[in-house]
């Protein structure tokens, strides 16, 4: 700005005034050259340029620097050291120098590494409808959607807890999707995607996807993956071709990348409080619909993301039913008529201790097969350590015959078990056989009486 506001003083005292150079250089303290260099020329500012640093002691150890700033920063940000530890390690080689000469020019450096690494990108625009190779063929179907996933922390039933919040993007209509998740796994992305589609009414005839592990088994040259068998199977169902980004690319799925910090500032900040996930979900799914009724679209003047959405939503892949989106794993059956799965355990049939069992793991329930047939089946459970029973699975132990060689259950013992057993601890029967069971508790075989028609109402 002093530089700037004295040339204006030299040529006002020259032009307007009508002084002379020697009264102007007089009057402001400066150098002849300087008063006719502003006067000679049309520009209004001068900046002095220093061609040359002089580093009298830093000098001879540039090289030694610039490998350690190299080094340092080619280190992951944990591992990285900051400048005085350089500083120190320069000094450890023979540098006699100070600190602050180290600091200038390592701020020169990183200038440099980032003049030197800075890329540009060319802008992407999205059809409503998929282009055909061949003009013949008619369109069908929306070009593109982007895929991806993100964390964030909320309050559910007053407890601070740690999402995963799937988000999904038309490409070209810009509407977005999101459903929250406890964690991320293969399950849970098959049915954000099943509730996405059924959320739009369609599908894209493309996807582009990060390098998901829930997704992707291998990275190959160039844009190539590997994709597991079940997504495959997934996309497949769904009509959708799925297409990788490069690693370290995020510009190439720009539209939903930005998705994450704009939701993150306008919907999880402050931190939301709700009741449970499904109160979550819900809420997260009416916001999407306030957003893009009040959102102007960035590239259609005069008409807002939703206007855009419903004018694409007819291009879309008609939505083709649920994908039966489950990971399955084998299990063993304990004695006890449970399977562990992640971290937690679930009872099923008696009939199926001995012989191994399927878990398939939904989002939100499990189903446990065996030999084509379900033997149990339950809502997930997503804690650590918890046993999740269906009294009703143990019941026809209670009422079978025993091997020969074993002791049938006495009166007695039926009544302890079905008033002690684990399974029937907290279960609460139906009000009908509660009633039964009340008026049996005198009667002297009231204990096989009452188990005899649990079994039974539970066969109906």
């Amino acid at each position: 700005m002093l530089i700037v506001e004295t040339g204006a003083k030299i040529r006002r005292a020259r032009f307007v005034q009508g002084k002379a150079i020697k009264e102007i250089r007089r009057e402001l303290r400066l150098s002849r050259k300087v008063v006719r260099k502003v006067l000679r020329s049309d520009e209004t500012a001068f900046a002095y340029q220093r061609s040359v640093q002089p580093r009298p002691r830093l000098g001879p150890w540039t090289d030694a620097l610039d490998d350690l700033l190299a080094a340092n920063a080619a280190r992951s940000s944990r591992e990285r050291v900051t400048l005085t530890r350089i500083f120190e390690d320069l000094r450890g080689v023979g540098y006699e120098g100070g600190y602050d000469a180290v600091r200038r020019y390592a701020a020169s450096w990183r200038r440099r590494e980032s003049a030197a690494t800075a890329a540009a990108f060319v802008p992407v625009i999205f059809d409503p409808v998929a282009r055909q190779a061949n003009a013949k063929q008619s369109p069908r179907g929306g070009e593109a959607y982007q895929f991806d996933l993100s964390h964030e922390i909320v309050l559910v039933a007053d407890a601070t807890v740690t999402i995963k919040v799937a988000r999904m993007r038309l490409c070209h209509s810009r509407m977005p999707f999101v459903r929250a998740y406890p964690r991320e796994m293969q399950e849970m992305v098959f049915d954000a995607h099943d509730k996405a589609f059924a959320f739009f009414g369609g599908a894209c005839t493309r996807g582009v996807y990060a390098n998901m592990k829930t997704a992707v088994d291998a990275i190959l040259v160039g844009k190539d993956r590997a994709y597991n068998r079940r997504f495959q199977q997934m996309c497949g169902h769904y009509l959708v071709e799925p297409v990788a980004r490069a690693p370290a690319s995020g510009w190439e799925k720009g539209q939903v990348e930005s998705q994450v910090g704009t939701p993150r500032q306008n919907v999880f900040a402050p931190r939301v409080r709700v009741k449970s996930l499904g109160e979550l979900n819900d809420w997260l799914a009416d916001r999407c619909v306030e957003w893009a009724k009040a959102r102007p679209h960035p590239e259609i003047v005069g008409k807002t993301i939703w206007e855009v959405f419903e004018a694409e939503r007819a291009s879309l892949v008609p939505y083709r039913g649920s994908f039966d989106g489950f990971h399955a794993i084998p299990a063993a059956v304990s004695k006890t008529c449970l399977v562990r799965f992640d971290n937690n355990k679930y009872s099923l049939d008696a009939s199926a201790v001995g012989r191994p069992v399927e878990i398939c793991a939904y989002a939100e329930r499990i189903e446990i097969r065996q030999e084509g047939r379900v033997v149990g089946e339950h809502a997930r459970a997503f804690g650590r350590g918890g046993t999740v029973y269906d009294p009703w699975r143990y019941v026809p132990m209670l009422a079978r015959k025993p091997p020969l060689g074993e002791c049938e259950l006495s009166p007695a013992g039926r009544r302890e078990a079905l008033r002690n057993g684990a399974p029937f601890r907290d279960w609460e029967p139906p009000v009908s056989i509660e009633r039964i069971r009340r008026k049996l508790k005198a009667a002297p075989d009231g204990g096989r009486q009452m188990v005899d028609m649990t079994a039974s109402s539970r066969q109906r």
